[in-house]
């Protein structure tokens, strides 16, 4: 009893905040007025066609705030997109969006790649250079 009591009061005053819940989809494009809806964001992540000249970045199948962004927004889990993916790639029809390594070099990528699009936590402080185009509830 007193190991759970100690390990509760520890989590509970843990300097560590956690990762919200929330993901953002932000794009570097000038234009700032672009906002898309949760089926076009999926379309993008999925190889599908939107109306805007955007390039899909992504994170590793193991980052949780992928999982996150999969289950949230694509609708999917994890093992499914993968499944997808490897689908795709055996018949050659669509190209998986470019993998990241974490959220800083993603967030870094897209400050420096006009037209890239990813997904980020949405606690995540953003430069006024780049656009949120959807937010998770």
């Amino acid at each position: 009893m007193k190991k759970l009591l100690l390990l509760l009061l520890a989590s509970c005053c843990s300097p560590y905040t956690y990762p919200s819940d929330a993901i953002i989809v932000v794009a570097n494009t000038p234009d700032k007025s672009i906002h898309l809806n949760r089926q076009q964001i999926r379309n993008l992540f999925m190889g599908g066609v939107i109306p805007y000249n955007l390039k899909a970045i992504a994170l590793p199948s193991n980052n949780q705030t992928r999982v996150l962004f999969n289950t949230k927004v694509v609708g999917l889990t994890e093992s499914r997109v993968q499944s997808y993916w490897a689908q795709m790639r055996f018949t050659g029809r669509k190209k998986q969006p470019k993998l990241i390594e974490n959220e800083l070099s993603m967030l870094n990528y897209l400050i420096e790649n006009q037209g890239a699009v990813g997904y980020l936590p949405a606690n995540t402080k953003l430069p006024k250079s780049l656009t949120v185009l959807y937010t998770s509830p």
